[in-house]
């Protein structure tokens, strides 16, 4: 940039008037100044005014009362030599437009500012009194903006009311980087509240990230505030309460928890995903747990009715709990993580015996006959992972998860009235504990599979999984042993 007054031009160190210069110095370097003229009719050749069919005496681009006249000219980058990527906005205008200014309005500009102040300008026309004029070359690179977009910001110089102009996000964004290139401190204040107080659009988001840090920490402190979390665990907070509203907090169940689904599956950390369901599933399973030892366990010191309702809100409370618990595990398991839940499911020794004894009792069959299918799905959906190896679970997490659950399956065999629809149920547990077994050493399958014989039904054609799993155990068995 370069400044000068008379005949010679002379470089001068620019000084910055407040902490925006050091910022914007890349975008104001881009711009040049010449030396200052003594007669305004002394027009360089090639230019051309911009045309106004209603110029204001006194007012933006008053050549008769304008002692500064600014010449805007596209500078394109040297990477940008195509000439398409010129901005469709400035087809409409000259690409070298010269306009006519008035110092003591645009020095609301500190950049106008500093360059109109004698330190640049080298005033050394002591005693003339004749009117000083200012010639200035402002370049615009096509990567900061538009010849519009500049003089739209010039012309903002000229009034305090900037809703007519600034009137939706996107011409906000336009208009920030000119007024943070040109140090017009009103002008970048309205930007801001505007932007602070409307939605933006996705890219609109990105461009207010790429100017922030462009701007003081206080103007930026709300626009932060809307993209930036305050807390780490932001994340995760928000997700588990969303899961949270979803199994217990809406009487429009089914769809809201298809939409949180439809979040878990595409979140983008499944990391934050397995802590939240693993956290979702722990509560759930807690209170299920709780509910079947506080119904196993009464206590019978109150009132008969009121220990009868207090069954009743525990059964009811498990069988509700169930039922968010399997939604959980499907999810867990949708998005492979659900190794944990299978480890904890595999060591519910108290939890399998309160399920034992519940069953054996009719009390609960007129109040929740749905608890066991909801009990056995869980299991049936966990095991099931493991067989399918979607969760690779140890011989040992194997043996437990078979030994806990086997015996609550043959109990539900035995004293539940199987109804059609869940016979398949019981038929695909039955297949699954089998294909399990069939992964452990045969001394253990052995004990096992004398376990299973209550899955043999009237017809053994009716029972295939049955006869396979004893007929591999056979074949295995006899073979000679290795050495």
């Amino acid at each position: 940039m370069t400044a000068g007054s008379g005949g010679g031009t002379k470089k001068r160190q620019r000084t910055g008037c407040n902490t925006r210069f050091s910022s914007t110095s890349a975008v104001i370097d881009s711009c040049r100044l010449e030396g200052a003229v003594s007669e305004a009719s002394h027009k360089p050749s090639g230019l051309r005014r911009t045309s106004s069919s209603a110029t204001i005496s006194g007012g933006f681009n008053d050549a008769a009362s304008a002692d500064v006249v600014l010449r805007l000219f596209l500078e394109p980058c040297p990477s940008d030599s195509d000439s398409e990527s010129i901005s469709t906005v400035d087809s409409f205008f000259e690409d070298d437009i010269q306009i006519y200014l008035h110092s003591d309005v645009i020095r609301r500009s500190k950049y106008f500012s500093a360059l109109l102040s004698a330190r640049w300008q080298g005033d050394s026309s002591e005693g003339d009194d004749s009117p000083k004029i200012y010639r200035l070359n402002f370049g615009v690179p096509l990567s900061t903006g538009t010849i519009s977009t500049h003089l739209t910001v010039i012309q903002l110089l000229y009034t305090d009311d900037y809703s007519g102009v600034i009137e939706n996000a996107s011409t906000a964004l336009s208009i920030l980087p000119v007024a943070l290139e040109l140090l017009f401190e009103d002008c970048v204040r309205s930007c801001v509240r505007f932007l602070e107080a409307v939605p933006w659009t996705e890219e609109e988001e990105k461009r207010i990230l790429s100017l922030i840090p462009f701007l003081r920490e206080e103007e930026s402190r709300e626009l932060l505030d809307r993209v930036s979390p305050s807390k780490t665990d932001s994340l995760e907070e928000m997700l588990h309460g969303l899961i949270v509203a979803a199994i217990h907090n809406h009487s429009n169940m089914a769809f809201v928890k298809a939409f949180v689904a439809k979040l878990l599956r595409e979140f983008s950390s499944r990391d934050s995903a397995r802590r939240v369901l693993e956290r979702a599933f722990e509560a759930s399973l807690k209170t299920v747990k709780r509910s079947l030892e506080d119904y196993s366990n009464p206590d019978f010191r109150g009132d008969h009715n009121e220990t009868e309702a207090i069954q009743r809100l525990n059964l009811h409370t498990a069988t509700t709990n169930g039922r968010h618990l399997l939604w959980l595990i499907e999810r867990m398991i949708e998005l492979k993580v659900a190794d944990k839940a299978v480890r904890d499911w595999s060591e519910q020794s108290t939890f399998t015996a309160d399920l034992q004894r519940a069953f054996r009792d009719d009390a609960w069959r007129n109040i929740v006959p749905g608890l066991p299918v909801v009990v056995l799905r869980c299991t049936c959906k966990l095991a099931n992972a493991v067989t399918s190896g979607s969760i690779l679970a140890t011989r040992a997490v194997r043996m437990k998860l078979v030994k806990e659950w086997l015996p609550v399956l043959i109990v539900c065999k035995d004293n539940v009235s199987v109804l059609h629809t869940h016979k398949s149920l019981y038929t695909e547990l039955e297949e699954i504990f089998l294909k399990i077994i069939s992964t452990f050493p045969l001394s253990d399958a052995q004990e096992l599979l004398q376990q299973c014989l209550s899955f043999a039904t009237r017809n053994v054609d009716d029972c295939p999984h049955l006869v396979t799993a004893f007929n591999t155990w056979f074949r295995r068995a006899d073979r000679p042993p290795t050495s």
